[in-house]
């Protein structure tokens, strides 16, 4: 039972997190898309974990922190709002980086993605 009330407070702190974080539409006028490619990878000996693409409208939530797939993660994570941001306020269309997960694991650097954010910029009415 404690099981089923600790999930069901953590979801509804994600829920409010991302009600915190408002939409698309709100926090970056003039955007129609944001695009991520992201490859996750993990050590070991297969590497690539997966591979992922998402896309956020402007009707979206703007909470762009992605969960770390590594199984026994916790805490951990890629907080893509900072690239977001920086893109979007620049005005630019496409970044590429990778980032580390910092999460709890027994193993240190135990993740990482590498991801490309493309935006598509709303056309100007004339």
């Amino acid at each position: 039972m404690r099981y089923r009330q600790s999930y069901k407070e953590k979801m509804e702190l994600e829920k409010a997190a991302m009600v915190a974080a408002g939409l698309v539409s709100e926090r970056y006028a003039g955007v129609s898309n944001i695009e991520f490619q992201m490859t996750y990878y993990q050590r070991g000996l297969h590497p690539v974990l997966m591979t992922r693409t998402l896309s956020f409208l402007p009707a979206n939530y703007a909470t762009f922190h992605m969960k770390c797939m590594q199984e026994g993660c916790t805490d951990g994570g890629y907080d893509l709002a900072p690239v977001v941001d920086g893109l979007a306020h620049s005005r630019k269309k496409t970044v590429k980086g990778k980032i580390f997960c910092h999460g709890t694991n027994d193993t240190i650097g135990h993740a990482s993605i590498a991801y490309e954010v493309n935006i598509q910029y709303c056309k100007p009415v004339k």
